[in-house]
């Protein structure tokens, strides 16, 4: 069975590409608190033009879609207080905000967060949003089928640029909590 780090040329320890990552990822990087060894966290460099998932399976390989992940940004609103929190689903797969995200903030209504507040709180770029570096006050909410998998790829905080990350260290970041069927 492939891997991700079999669709690209070159894959490097992402604390070796600093320089190319985000502030919020490369600080988290280099602060690292996750359960796992941080070279354990890939960098692939790509063209920002191929970073939505459809087109990056175009163009290095339709097997990518199930051993990708996308983090989104949701907003959950309660009695005129607004909670951020990220929820990471594989690219195949819908985050189901409105039951499973809604009813874990304990929200009265959950939707996507603005794209100005999803890259204006988090410090990254709409399309490269990850799970790595996020405010350490949000929520990161991991799918369960994402926990399982070998590797993910993932965004960078960039449009440039993937990472390729265990799917167990995702689910040991700081703050993630695992939910079934989070992906629908």
């Amino acid at each position: 069975m492939s891997t991700p780090m079999d669709a690209f040329d070159e894959v490097r320890p992402a604390v070796e590409c600093l320089d190319l990552l985000t502030a919020p990822v490369a600080e988290a990087l280099r602060t690292w608190r996750g359960s796992e060894p941080v070279e354990r966290v890939l960098f692939v460099d790509t063209d920002p033009d191929k970073a939505d998932t459809a087109v990056l399976v175009e163009n290095y390989g339709s097997w990518l879609l199930e051993q990708s992940a996308n983090c989104v940004v949701v907003a959950g609103k309660r009695g005129g207080e607004t909670t951020l929190a990220a929820c990471l689903v594989l690219a195949h797969t819908r985050a189901d905000v409105n039951g499973v995200v809604r009813r874990h903030l304990g929200a009265r209504k959950a939707s996507f967060a603005p794209i100005g507040t999803a890259t204006g709180e988090s410090g990254m770029e709409f399309g490269g949003i990850t799970p790595i570096g996020l405010p350490a006050d949000w929520p990161l909410l991991v799918d369960a089928a994402v926990a399982d998998i070998p590797y993910a790829l993932i965004g960078s905080g960039s449009r440039r640029g993937k990472l390729i990350v265990p799917g167990k260290l995702l689910a040991g970041l700081p703050g993630a909590v695992v939910l079934e069927d989070l992906g629908a």
